[in-house]
This record gives structure tokens, sequence and C-alpha cells, in this order.
């Protein structure tokens, strides 16, 4: 591993001005994904930058029209918070999901959100992919059994942030510290950059920082699942979450997202647009989940991720009427 430099931020913007003040600078939170991006000699900064002194940056601040979320929350107490999982269950089963329980005792909420490519290809620090600055994409002509269904880029790689998808659901923004100052993102947004460029991961340029992050408490139900090869401490093959408002039976404000198949989470306004107002039966969600499946471009060895992420949105769906 290079030798690099270590200093302790205070502030938010703090932290943005000792990022600048070397090269190659990254900002470290839980470390799980960047200390092992530097061990496989995929990352070398000349400087990190710790995030952890900054005050209340891991505070949960609850609200009676939303909930706000320091960056630093550790994955552990969102997955141990009672209340969250009354108000926002879906958030709190994808962080019960996250790796091993030494990993959600480190891992940040922030740290998950702009977590790196899992690819194979991209990871294995003798092959230089698309991902990476090479010419081409590994997986489409090789192991492709985890990657996208959904792209708009050469790149394959999904993102496989189990609380982006939960977040998309659940309606939840992003504040951004940039170098126009707070900007309110979309999980949309966060991953825009990645469906258009083949080297993106997401759409944070290297200094912009995750300073928090909103939930709107509107009254949703809201339910996620996830699919692995193994049932503990893995990465999703899919993921998917719901939620809605419950008015005289019918949805409001309904949400459907499937995640581990595209570069963010995927969700079609079309869809959510044929459940609004409607009573949830299961002909229903069978037509919802095949509807948002209904453009997927699998590859030969990935084309079971189909039918898993319209069971998993299927299932999601019902969860919230039982």
């Amino acid at each position: 591993m290079k030798a690099f430099s270590y200093s302790q931020a205070q502030s938010f913007e703090g932290a943005v001005e000792r990022f600048h003040e070397a090269s190659a600078s990254r900002y470290l939170a839980g470390g799980v994904d960047l200390l092992g991006e530097m061990k496989d000699s995929l990352l070398e900064p000349d400087q990190l930058v710790n995030l952890k002194p900054i005050p209340e940056s891991d505070s949960i601040e609850t609200g009676d029209k939303a909930w706000t979320f320091g960056p630093n929350v550790t994955i552990a107490r969102l997955e141990k918070h009672g209340a969250l999982r009354e108000r926002f269950r879906a958030m709190a089963e994808a962080a019960r999901h996250v790796g091993s329980p030494q990993i959600r005792n480190m891992g940040t909420l922030g740290g998950n959100l702009a977590q790196h490519s899992r690819c194979w290809y991209y990871r294995h620090k003798d092959i230089e992919c698309l991902k990476n600055g090479g010419a081409r994409c590994y997986a489409r002509q090789g192991d492709s059994r985890y990657h996208c269904l959904f792209t708009e880029n050469p790149c394959i790689s999904p993102s496989v942030s189990n609380l982006a998808t939960a977040l998309m659901a659940l309606d939840g923004t992003i504040h951004v510290l940039t170098e126009n100052g707070e900007e309110e993102w979309s999980v949309e947004d966060l991953y825009r950059d990645a469906w258009r460029n083949p080297m993106a991961h997401n759409s944070l340029a290297p200094a912009d920082l995750i300073v928090r992050v909103v939930v709107p408490d509107v009254g949703r139900r809201s339910h996620y699942l996830q699919q692995s090869d193994r049932a503990e401490f893995d990465w999703a093959l899919v993921s998917a979450a719901a939620s809605a408002r419950m008015e005289g039976g019918k949805l409001r404000d309904a949400r459907l997202v499937v995640g581990c198949v595209a570069p963010g989470p995927y969700q079609l306004e079309e869809v959510n647009a044929m459940l609004e107002g409607k009573a949830l039966t299961a002909d229903l969600a069978e037509s919802a989940a095949e509807k948002l499946l209904d453009k997927a471009d699998p590859t030969p060895e990935n084309a079971y991720k189909v039918p898993l992420a319209k069971t998993l949105a299927r299932r999601c769906l019902m969860a919230l009427v039982e």
C-alpha cells in the first residue's frame, strides 16, 4: 500500500478544504470499501480525510414531516433503530441485509450509497477494464452472472447499494456538498452519471461530500427484500423495495423499485402510475412486476435475474397489505 497523509475534519466544509490540500485525496468514513480498494492497489490516495470526528454527522433526527440522517450513521444503528423500523421498514430491512455484523458496525449510510463497483473485473488489480480506464467491459463477453439488466453505457456493472433501493422507494433525498454549495439530489440523481459514463460509480465528483439524507415521513408502508447466493454476509443478486400510503384500501404515492440490476436503483414512472389509486390485488402486483422488467436486456448468464426481480417486486408489493 502506498504511503499517505492523514487528517481529521471537524466540519463538512473543513473536510472539503482539506481534500483540496493534496492532489489525490479521499474521504474516510467507515472505510470498508475504501480500504479494500487501497489494499488491492485500485486506489492510491495521497491523503485520507477522516469524516468521523465531524459533530452530529452520525445523528438521526426525527420529525413530524421528515427524518434526517447524518452520513456517518452506521448501518447497524439503522438496522436496530426500533422507531425507524416502525416508520420506514424498508430502510431497516435493507440495513439488516448489509454484509456481516462487523461490516454493519463499521459501514456508514453515506458509504453504502457511495460505494464503488463490486464487479470482479473492476476489483481485479491485474485487469484494466472499462470502468477503471481500460478499453472494454470484460463482463459482456465474460462472467456476467451478477451484472446489469438495464444500462445505457458499455459497462454492465450494477450498483449494489441496499439502502439506495429502499431510499428510492421512500422518496429519500441526498444532500451533497459540491463546489456550488449544498445541493439536494434524488436517488436517481445520485446515480445518473453511472448510467451514462462507464467510468462513473455515481454522480459524485471527487470532492463532493454527502452531508445528510432526508426521508419524508408521510405515513407510507414499505417493504424490502433481496436474494443472495448465501443467506448471510453476501451482496444481493437482486433486491426490491415497495412503498405506498393506504387510503380506503387504495394505493397512494406507490413506488416499486428493483436494485442490483442497473447502474442505480431502477423504477418506472408508468409502473408507479398504474398502481396509483388502485386496490392492491395479486393480479395487479403481477402486472406491475411484469411491466417493471419489460425492457430488461439480460446476458445469457444473468437471465435468471429477470424472473427473480419480478418475484421480489411482486412480493414486496403484496407485503404492503399483509
